[in-house]
Formats: C-alpha cells, sequence, structure tokens
C-alpha cells in the first residue's frame, strides 16, 4: 500500500503524525518503508531521532536518486540507527522500520519524464518488500505531489493501493488551505484527473486528519475560567460548520491528535515509555496515533460517504 501525507501549509503535524502512524504500524508487525519527498526540508530523521540524516544525506538521498545519479536511495533501519533507546530496544514482533531520507540541501526540483520513471519504479520495487510505503511529500501544490500523481497514473502502479491523508491544524486558515489543496483549481483532485486519474476512485482515496486539536475537557484546561471554556467550545461547533461547508466533514476524517504539550515543543515518536514511564506524554496522544495506524487499512473507514 502507498499512502501519501501532504498539507497545503507547514506547521500541521504532517511528518510527526506521519511517523508516530509508521512506528505504530510497525509495532503491529508490519513491514514499513517511510520516504522523506519533502525535497524542500527533508528532515523526518529527527522525528525518528536519527543523527546521521537530520537533515537529509550526503549525495545518495532521494534527490540523487530521482535525478539518476544513483542507482538506489540510502536507506536508514531506524530500529538500529536511532538515538532513542525506545527505539533502540526493538520490541518483539515488529516489522521493519525503513527510513529513506532526501539529500542534505537538496532543495525543490521540477520533475520531468526520466524523475517519474524512477519514482514509478522504486515504488514497485517497495511495494514488494514493504507492506506499507508511507510519502511524506512538501507542503502545498509541490513538483512532488505532481510526481507522485504522474506516477501512480500509470499502467505498472494501477493494482497498487493507493491513498492520501491530508493534514490541517483545527483553525479556519488551514481548514479553508486543505479544502483548497484537495478540491481548488490546482488541487489534488484537478491535478490527478488532468493526469489520468478517475475522479470518484481519487476522491474516496483521500480522508483527512485533523491536528492539534484542543479539548476543553482535558486535564490540559482545567484551569480555564468558564468564559474561556465557551468560548472554546463555541469556536469548536464554528469550526465543525466549517469543516463540513468545504467538504472535510467528519465522515471524511480519518482521525483526530489532541493538542499535546510534547509535540509543541518537540516533534518526536510518542512511545509508551514516554506515556507509561516518563509521563511525559498524553496517553490520549498515544491512542490517536495508534487508532490512526489502524484506520489506516480499516475498509469501513474507507468506504465512499453516503
Amino acid at each position: 500500500m502507498l499512502v501519501f501525507a501532504t498539507s497545503d501549509k507547514g506547521g500541521t503535524g504532517r511528518s510527526v503524525t506521519s511517523a508516530n502512524i509508521a512506528y505504530r504500524r510497525a509495532l503491529l508487525g508490519d513491514d514499513v518503508c517511510y520516504l522523506d519527498f519533502d525535497f524542500g526540508s527533508p528532515t523526518s530523521a529527527a522525528v525518528f531521532d536519527v543523527p546521521s540524516a537530520l537533515r537529509g544525506v550526503d549525495q545518495a538521498g532521494l534527490h540523487s536518486y530521482l535525478r539518476g545519479n544513483v542507482a538506489e536511495p540510502k536507506r536508514v533501519n531506524v530500529w538500529s540507527e536511532s538515538d532513542s533507546a525506545s527505539l533502540r530496544n526493538r520490541p518483539s514482533g515488529s516489522g521493519q522500520l525503513v527510513l529513506v531520507p532526501g539529500d542534505r540541501g537538496g532543495g525543490e526540483f521540477v520533475t520531468g519524464g526520466d524523475a517519474v520513471r524512477r519514482c514509478t519504479e522504486l515504488f514497485l520495487r517497495l511495494e514488494e518488500e514493504f507492506d506499507i510505503i508511507l510519502v511524506d511529500l512538501s507542503a502545498g501544490r509541490s513538483y512532488a505531489a505532481e510526481m507522485v500523481l504522474e506516477a501512480t497514473s500509470r499502467p505498472e502502479l494501477a493494482e497498487v493501493v493507493t491513498r492520501w491523508l491530508v493534514f490541517h491544524r483545527w483553525t479556519r486558515q488551514h481548514i479553508i488551505a486543505a479544502s483548497g489543496l484537495v478540491y481548488g483549481d490546482r488541487g489534488i483532485m484537478a491535478a490527478g484527473a488532468a493526469r489520468g486519474h478517475d475522479e470518484d476512485t481519487l476522491r474516496d482515496s483521500v480522508r483527512f486528519v485533523r491536528a492539534a486539536v484542543p479539548d476543553p475537557s482535558s486535564p490540559m484546561f482545567t484551569q480555564l475560567r468558564p468564559a474561556q471554556a465557551a468560548w472554546l467550545r463555541a469556536c469548536h461547533e464554528d469550526l465543525t460548520r466549517l469543516a463540513s461547508q468545504h467538504r472535510l466533514g467528519q465522515t471524511l476524517v480519518l482521525g483526530t491528535v489532541p493538542l499535546d504539550p510534547v509535540l509543541q515543543w518537540q516533534e518526536q515518536l510518542i512511545t509508551d515509555d514516554d506515556v507509561l514511564a516518563s509521563r511525559v506524554a498524553n496517553t490520549e496522544t498515544a491512542e490517536a496515533f495508534a487508532a490512526l495506524a489502524v484506520a489506516l487499512t480499516h475498509d469501513r473507514a474507507w468506504e465512499s460517504p453516503l
């Protein structure tokens, strides 16, 4: 299965949530590969705490591969190369967790036919080896998004299950931006149709993930004054209506990630140690990531809404 993670704005929690989904799927026993297609800022290794690739790798990353400079991009075994003690102690029964980073200082680049061909070939090889390939795309209407839309329209990938996760924060600006990214004139739907994708099939492959959503009933907000709590609830109701109006309603939401102090200060994987041992992360956050990981392949979560 190919899973593309995208957002219209930065700061949506796209990379940290995607990495946590990949981690949780590996804990379930799946072999998972995480591709850092955020070409302008290939920093997903920071979430996995892999010091050798914090800002990409030298001359053997995805930039080099897609440009034809290397035959295969470098792979990083997260379980063995992470500095996190929780990750180095690979849980029994877990599957592979592999990161394919971009090049250090690679930057965005125009992707032509050769790059699309190499991208297609890479997806096909990884599909044979891994249960889930999670592709973290650059924010917005990027060259990376155009390339994968072109690649997945090719007959070679016709039988591969493809899904899209569109991330947004729980604010007016982010809701409107996420809707435009999917349904706008140059959005995913229009760009996909222009490349030969069936519109209904592509639409059914898109789900939204709401990130950093405050819960007035959580312990974080116990000190709110009554007026503040009432205002927060009113905002939530207004945003729910706005999301529905912009076709981001609840039936198209794969999951919601609550606001968590740990993720506000440091983008990282939330492990059981963070919840149960050090207790720096909230149980609700770990549960949200675990639920998203399960929903990723739960057929009912991807049925067409009535």
